[in-house]
């Protein structure tokens, strides 16, 4: 029993290792351009315009660009003016007044009004009240007035130029996620048509513990779909993609559909072995083609083309549901009519309508 735990610690830790990084992987182009940006920043308001320790420079031109693509020149734009009316207000007012617990209750109120004043956002008003913060008490400087502000307005520029500069990552990402969820609905209706046959309990569900745990590529996909289409709208080079790239996006919500069908296939599936019913093998060989079918899906998506292609071996797979023989198990009644229900999921892929894919499906047999 205790090594069992240990396994499964093991495991969970490996996968939760991968997974980070994974993550750091994806976000390894965020994290170039905002080292890039710093440094750029510092460059030139140190070199270029002789400055003493920028502080503000690198700071405003990594708060602004952030770590996602979402609303990013927007951000850059609320969190460049934040910063520099927050470092302005606190400047004027270090030299006037001096630093305190007072004077710091005044600029923090007056940085705030002043960004709200001007219609900004949460951020804006935030970035604000945070640098003004930083001036009056970690570096209350009076002998560096304005020259603070300028440096936050240079990273802010720094960070504008860089947020249009988008690679070409984001764009692939809603394709190869795309078809990471195709590969999985074929694994698993591959593994749904063997437990067919072998009918064996423990594998059954095992599979479905398997599908159950595919939530996550759902919510990945929809994170690339988003993030493909704020670099769309974030980098004038990569304008041109907005056509492409919309098509995929479109292919979320069936391909959400799709992969909830052969969870509903799966489930079904245990039951029926749960229950050691018996389930025709020409089911279990539907079940197989139909999985043929996704592989081809999912080849189509890797290769960035709209899967049309796949099209006759799914409707291949449908006409076949209408001409299988019968069971008079119940249970496997139903796994027949979800086969047919992934076929029509599918059939939305390649972009038929859902009365186009519906109508192209055989009355079921008799």
């Amino acid at each position: 029993m205790q090594a069992s735990s240990l396994d499964r610690v093991w495991s969970r830790g490996r996968t939760s290792l991968g997974e980070r990084l994974t993550r750091v992987s994806a976000k390894r182009w965020h994290i170039v351009q905002c080292a890039l940006a710093a440094g750029a920043a510092w460059f030139v308001a140190a070199d270029l315009f002789g400055h003493d320790t920028p502080f503000f420079a690198p700071i405003a031109a990594v708060v602004s660009l952030g770590t996602s693509y979402g609303q990013r020149l927007r951000r850059v734009a609320e969190v460049t003016l934040g910063v520099a009316i927050g470092v302005f207000v606190a400047d004027l007012l270090v030299v006037q007044l001096g630093s305190g617990w007072w004077q710091l209750t005044l600029i923090v109120g007056l940085a705030m009004t002043t960004a709200l004043l001007l219609d900004g956002g949460q951020l804006f008003v935030t970035q604000a009240a945070v640098q003004s913060i930083v001036v009056s008490t970690l570096l209350p400087d009076p002998g560096a007035a304005l020259t603070r502000w300028t440096d936050a307005l240079i990273g802010g520029v720094i960070a504008l130029v860089a947020a249009t500069i988008a690679p070409a990552a984001p764009l692939r990402r809603p394709r190869e996620q795309a078809a990471r969820v195709m590969e999985k609905i074929e694994a698993l209706l591959c593994a749904a048509g063997e437990v067919m046959v072998d009918g064996e309990p423990d594998r059954a569900f095992d599979l479905l513990a398997d599908a159950r745990a595919t939530d996550h590529l759902i919510r990945e996909l929809q994170s690339a779909a988003d993030e493909g289409m704020s670099v769309v709208a974030s980098s004038p080079f990569r304008v041109r993609h907005k056509g492409n790239l919309r098509r995929m996006v479109d292919l979320v919500d069936p391909l959400d559909r799709a992969l909830r069908s052969t969870r509903v296939l799966v489930r079904q599936t245990a039951v029926t072995a749960y229950h050691r019913r018996p389930v025709p093998p020409a089911y279990a060989l539907l079940a197989a083609e139909l999985a043929d079918a996704a592989g081809l899906v999912a080849a189509e998506l890797a290769a960035d083309r709209m899967p049309v292609a796949a099209r006759d071996a799914i409707l291949a797979v449908g006409d076949a549901t209408g001409r299988v023989e019968r069971s008079e198990v119940l249970t496997a009644e139903v796994i027949l009519a979800q086969l047919r229900s992934i076929v029509v999921d599918l059939l939305l892929l390649t972009g038929m309508t859902q009365l186009e894919s519906t109508d192209a499906l055989p009355p079921p047999p008799r």
